[in-house]
């Protein structure tokens, strides 16, 4: 069986990467934290002229009716852009939750199609977050309650801006009223749905920080190449060279784990928690390796407000808290593995686990 990405898969996010590398520049996420929304419309736009908040979206809403497997390489090179626009959580998170109930729920179903078109967003909270990303801007909330979701509109809330250590993010606490109105489901339906959500938020967070690993050993790799001592540049020093050879064998190591997580996510989503979990895990201690080593090999220069580096770093730090912190995901790993009946080795992999 082939297990690799297909030809289209790969054309599509390398025609993704192109566009991000020219709209997401360093200059432009410095722009945006001047501003007061810290977003563009215009590149709002330009996302979804090229369909990516479509791409989950099934067909009869409007949508290119993809799924995680489709979106994860898209995922990743926003993590590698450090793009500061919902993209992940509305296409990975929202998207899918939504569509789970478009089928009974006409409020469902019509936004669907209002998302892919860009006419609405959303933001979507959770339990295991403290916070809520972009509410901001969101026409629509997904919040939880207990084991209830609903959909509550933004004039419906009231906003608090937090600070974040990554200055491109925009968190708020949600202050907001329960009503019978705004429920989507509850019960078990609704424990199903969120449960499934953060997976989808844990390989979002997880794919992002790939992306952004690979990011930062980039420029650290350009930095130590371009900066010569006693005539030769400093990369050629083997303290700088392992440095960054530890942090490519990380990244590469992780990312058959993200790319399995994605797979059980779209196949056996209800056995998805030990290979997100797992994904989460390795991605974040790959993030945080590549932060650690790149500023050690910039020097000085990397702790500087001038130096990109940290635009990177600071993401990398705040998304491998969210979506369920290494604690978090450790421990559901350690439950999976003591499970009498988890099955274990080579030949389960891509096969239904306990």
């Amino acid at each position: 069986m082939d297990f690799t990405f297909t030809e289209d898969q790969r054309l599509f996010c390398d025609n993704v990467k192109v566009f991000l590398q020219n709209e997401v520049t360093p200059e432009a996420l410095r722009k945006s934290w001047e501003s007061e929304s810290g977003r563009s419309p215009e590149l709002w736009q330009k996302l979804v002229d090229i369909g990516l908040t479509a791409m989950l979206v099934p067909e009869k809403f409007g949508g290119l009716g993809m799924n995680a497997v489709d979106f994860i390489l898209i995922a990743q090179e926003c993590g590698r852009a450090a793009l500061a626009e919902p993209l992940v959580e509305t296409a990975l998170v929202g998207v899918p939750l939504l569509a789970s109930l478009a089928d009974n729920d006409e409020r469902c179903a019509q936004l669907l199609e209002k998302i892919a078109t860009g006419e609405r967003r959303i933001a979507v909270g959770h339990s295991v977050n403290n916070l809520i990303s972009d509410a901001h801007v969101a026409d629509y909330l997904l919040l939880p309650n207990g084991n209830q979701i609903h959909l509550v509109p933004r004039e419906q809330v009231h906003l608090v801006a937090q600070q974040s250590v990554d200055p491109s993010r925009r968190l708020f606490s949600v202050d907001w009223k329960v009503t019978e109105e705004t429920l989507l489901t509850n019960g078990a339906l609704g424990v199903s749905l969120l449960a499934a959500a953060l997976n989808r938020g844990a390989l979002g967070a997880a794919a992002q920080l790939l992306g952004l690993a690979e990011a930062m050993v980039g420029l650290a790799v350009a930095y130590t190449s371009d900066r010569k001592q006693f005539g030769k540049p400093i990369g050629v020093n083997q303290a700088l060279k392992h440095h960054m050879a530890n942090c490519a064998v990380k990244t590469e190591f992780a990312k058959p784990v993200l790319y399995r997580a994605a797979y059980t996510a779209s196949t056996h989503p209800v056995h998805a928690d030990f290979a997100v979990s797992h994904a989460k895990v390795a991605a974040g201690e790959a993030a945080l390796l590549a932060a650690k080593n790149s500023i050690q090999s910039f020097g000085a220069m990397g702790y500087t407000w001038e130096c990109d580096l940290h635009i990177f770093m600071k993401r990398a730090w705040a998304l491998d808290k969210y979506w369920g912190h290494a604690g978090f995901h450790k421990n559901r790993l350690h439950q999976w593995l003591l499970n009498p009946n988890a099955k274990i080795g080579a030949d389960k992999t891509f096969g239904e686990q306990a």
